[in-house]
This record gives C-alpha cells, sequence and structure tokens, in this order.
C-alpha cells in the first residue's frame, strides 16, 4: 500500500483528530475498526466520514430558500429529463435571443456513458489549478439543483442561481411562445449555464451532455475540445441498441478541427468515432496509445498514479478517489486539458508537476464511491447501468476489503436492472431492495423480484421505504461483531444516492 503525499490528510479521516484518533489512522493497512483494538481501546460509533464535498445545502436564509423553491417549482412543470424531442431549435433559438453567451469562452465538451462527471471535476480542478476561471456544466444533481452550475469550482450560489433564471426568464417565455414545444426543465438549465459563464465571465467553461451529443441541449457549444469517456450499453431506447449506434449520437459533439480525447472504447464504437473526426478534420488523442495510465497502486483514501499524457509521464499523483475507472478517468482528463493548452500540438512540453499533482489530490466526487459512515462503513455510489456497476465492484474489492458487504439497491424502471445486479452479486453478500422517491423509481417489489432471480430468495430482503432499508442494511453488517469489517454499499440511482446522503446527515 502506498503512502499518501505528506501534506495530505486522508479524505476518509474526520475533520479534527485527537492524539488517540491520530494512532487510529496511522494503522492504514487494516480496516479502522481493528485498528482500535490495536490500540487498546475503541471509538465510539459515528456517522462521520471524510469531510463533505462541494454538495450544498438548503439556503440559510429563509427568504433565499423560498425563493429557489419557487423556481424549482417553475422549472418542474417542464419536461423532464426522461421527456425528449431530439433536436437542438429550441435552445438554438434561447441562446439566439440571449446573443449567444456560450460563444464568448472555450468549451470542453463530454460525451460517454460513464464517467462523464468525474471527469468534468478533474478537468475543472486541473484548469483551476493553472488559474483558469471555470465554469462547469453536469447532471443529475446529487442534493442540490444548483451543483448542477459551477464557478471557480463551487457550486453557483442560490441568490446567483435565482437571479440568473430571473435575467432569462422573459427570453424564455419568448421562446417557448415561438416553439411547437416549450423549453424542457434541462434546456432552460443549460440556458442558465450557459448565460452564468458569460456573466461570471468564465475563462474556460466544461461540459457535460445531458444525454447522446448530437441533438443534446448542451450541442450549441463548439468544444475546442471533445472528450468521449467509455461508451457502452445505456439509454438504447433512445441513442441506439448497439455500441456502434450509441456512438454515432455521441460523435455529434466533435466539431470541425476540435481535438478529441477519447477513452478505451469498444471496437465498433471507436470505429464511428474515428469516421467522425476524419469528417470534420479533428485530431484524435486515444487512450492506451497516445496517452494512458502508466501505473496505479491502492493508497489511504484512493490511489498513487503514474499518467502517460501527451507532453510525457506525470510519476506519483495522488487521487483521492477509488477504482481502476477513476485512474483512467484522470488520464483522460490530464490529455484534455493538455489538448486545451496546445500540448502535442503547438507546444511539446508537460504541464507543470507540481501543478498536475495538486489539482488531482484536491478532486472530490460526491456519490462515486463516497464514505458517509464508519462503524459500519457506508459507501455511496450512483452506479446505475452494468457497466458503471462492474465498475464500483471492482473498485470497492480493492479498496475496502469488506468480510461481509450488504447492498442497498434502489434503481429507476427504466434501466437495466438485471444487468446491475448480476454485476453486484459476487460482491454483495445480502442485498436489501428499495425504492426512491423519483416517480422513475422501479416499485420495491417489483425489483426484488429481479434479485430473486439473480442472488436467491435467501439473500434478499425488501424495505420499501430507504430509511429502513438503510437501517435493515447496517444491522445485516453488524451481525458479523462489531470489529468484523462489514460494510454497506448504497447504489443504483443517483437519487437513491442523493436521498441516502441526507439520510445519513450528509446534507
Amino acid at each position: 500500500m502506498s503512502e499518501l503525499p505528506p501534506d495530505h490528510n486522508a479524505d476518509d479521516q474526520p475533520d479534527h483528530l485527537d492524539p488517540f484518533d491520530e494512532i487510529i489512522a496511522e494503522e492504514t493497512d487494516r480496516d479502522p475498526d481493528l485498528a482500535v483494538i490495536e490500540a487498546g481501546s475503541r471509538t465510539l460509533r459515528t456517522q462521520g466520514g471524510p469531510p463533505d464535498a462541494d454538495i450544498p445545502t438548503r439556503p440559510a436564509d429563509p427568504e433565499v430558500d423560498k425563493a429557489l423553491r419557487e423556481v424549482e417549482t417553475e422549472l418542474a412543470t417542464r419536461w423532464g429529463e426522461t421527456k425528449l424531442e431530439p433536436s437542438v431549435s429550441r435552445i438554438a433559438a434561447l441562446m439566439d435571443v440571449l446573443g449567444e453567451p456560450q460563444r464568448s469562452y472555450p468549451s470542453i465538451h463530454i460525451t460517454g456513458t460513464n464517467g462523464k462527471t468525474s471527469t468534468a471535476r478533474m478537468i475543472e480542478a486541473l484548469l483551476g489549478a493553472f488559474e483558469l476561471r471555470t465554469g462547469r456544466y453536469t447532471s443529475p444533481h446529487v442534493q442540490s439543483i444548483t451543483e448542477r452550475i459551477s464557478l471557480d469550482g463551487a457550486p453557483i450560489a442560490p441568490e446567483r442561481f435565482i437571479e440568473t433564471y430571473q435575467d432569462i426568464k422573459p427570453y424564455v417565455e419568448m421562446v417557448d411562445a415561438s416553439q411547437e414545444y416549450r423549453l424542457s426543465f434541462f434546456e432552460v438549465l443549460t440556458g442558465m449555464a450557459y448565460a452564468a459563464f458569460a456573466d461570471a465571465p468564465a475563462d474556460v467553461a466544461v461540459v457535460e451532455v445531458g444525454m447522446g451529443g448530437s441533438w443534446d441541449a448542451t450541442n450549441v457549444i463548439d468544444g475546442d475540445v471533445a472528450v468521449v469517456t467509455p461508451i457502452d450499453l445505456d439509454h438504447t431506447d433512445r441513442l441506439g441498441e448497439t455500441h456502434a449506434e450509441i456512438a454515432t449520437e455521441k460523435a455529434g459533439i466533435i466539431k470541425q478541427g476540435a481535438t478529441v480525447i477519447m477513452a478505451q472504447q469498444p471496437v465498433d464504437a471507436a470505429q464511428v468515432l474515428l469516421k467522425k473526426a476524419v469528417e470534420v478534420d479533428a485530431t484524435v488523442a486515444r487512450e492506451g496509445l497516445e496517452f494512458g495510465v502508466v501505473e496505479r497502486q491502492v493508497a489511504v483514501g484512493g490511489q498513487l498514479v503514474t499518467l502517460r499524457g501527451l507532453g510525457g509521464e506525470y510519476p506519483e499523483v495522488y487521487l483521492p478517489l477509488h477504482g481502476a475507472h477513476q485512474a483512467h478517468n484522470a488520464a483522460v482528463a490530464l490529455a484534455a486539458v493538455e489538448a486545451f493548452f496546445g500540448v502535442g500540438a503547438q507546444r511539446a512540453d508537460a504541464l507543470d508537476l507540481d501543478t498536475v499533482r495538486k489539482a488531482f489530490a484536491a478532486v472530490a466526487s460526491p456519490g462515486r464511491l463516497e464514505v458517509v459512515r464508519r462503524s459500519p462503513t457506508v459507501v455511496l455510489d450512483a452506479a446505475h447501468n452494468p457497466a458503471g456497476a462492474r465498475a464500483a465492484a471492482e473498485a470497492i474489492g480493492e479498496a475496502f476489503q469488506f468480510s461481509r458487504l450488504i447492498g442497498v439497491v434502489g434503481a429507476s424502471g427504466d434501466k437495466n436492472v438485471r444487468g446491475l445486479l448480476e454485476a453486484f452479486e459476487p460482491v454483495f453478500a445480502e442485498v436489501v431492495v428499495t425504492q426512491n422517491s423519483s416517480h422513475r423509481a422501479l416499485d420495491a417489489d417489483e425489483l426484488a423480484g429481479i434479485a430473486v432471480e439473480v442472488f436467491g430468495e435467501e439473500r434478499v430482503q425488501v424495505e420499501p421505504r430507504l430509511p429502513d432499508a438503510l437501517e435493515a442494511a447496517i444491522t445485516l453488517a453488524e451481525e458479523e461483531g462489531e470489529f468484523a469489517g462489514g460494510g454497506v454499499l448504497v447504489t443504483g440511482s443517483v437519487i437513491t444516492v442523493g436521498e441516502a446522503r441526507l439520510l445519513l446527515g450528509r446534507g
């Protein structure tokens, strides 16, 4: 196991350590509760996990909170993110009446199936470390709608979110009146993000697509760098049933003369992406050829990686995120930022190593193998498709080494739930199936029927209410005894993870 850089605090330690806690924290190669025994005492049961990531809570000012709720209510009257009319005509019309704010800054545009948000956060951290003012737009949110729009690495303030909405509202209504369909929830938020970035003003925007690429609302920008994270089967009813069909939609973000940073892809998807790049005279950098992960070691609270970028190697970079998939996301993010700065094209030298290390060491990705409680350890991961579940299952086995892992799964009805459960079956001793508050949530009893077919009846428990499911899973994890190393993984949906995060006092 690798050591952390000397000036870095593990992200799974409390904010303030007393001398006894420091002794415990030094026991980095074993379960924290076993370290307590070694020290000759025992810790109090606690909900404390790592310091909170940048997930905003409700505004403290009642008037601001009321105004934000009014905006949320108005936005909720529009088409949700799962109801789509595949075109950019409405968002293009909105950009036109707003004066094309998305043209006032360069951008890095990110598509793919999994890893988009984590990669966007890494890109944002790198750009910020090089003293650029960033705007980041990601979706969906974990707990607060304001998470989706970030300026300078932090979620937009509620007051500014409200102000931005009120500023563009008359123009939204003007477009609504001129179009066959009103602007959707996601289209309005996209317009808000682009307007907020122009107003800031941002030096560069980091933009994650909502779904697909060609007709996604974000695709009214012309990204200087187009990033394609791993493509897998998801949203097949809208994007296509093969990797190639899905890649065709996602290739829509590749614009004339751009640089394409391409993560490792299925062969048929890679062929589609490369063909599109040739058609628009884009430059392509491929993971495993022009850049990639050279080496990785498990470290306290994350991993130590050596990355090969477009300008050379970056050794011993600490990444406070778990799993091989996050190391690959880091390689993609690094290459994207290098390409943005012209490394490998206008310049041959690598980025400053110390700045790169500092940036990656500060990255957080809420809801992605995030520890929110100890004794027993409760981890949240927003995996919602089989590929994401496979990555999470592999990573949690590597990073946590639980003797007994209990799953809490609440999924959406439009997902490949069987594939997700099959990916987790080898690592879950038992699974508690539940449902979140979304209208898209799969009924707990229906989910249980699928889970029984995958796990067997004796390994499945049904708790329709998420609070009851969490309590049941924690009880099951404790059955081996207080210091046995049991854990809980809450997964299946970003919404499930966000609601669990609130219930466990993390927002």
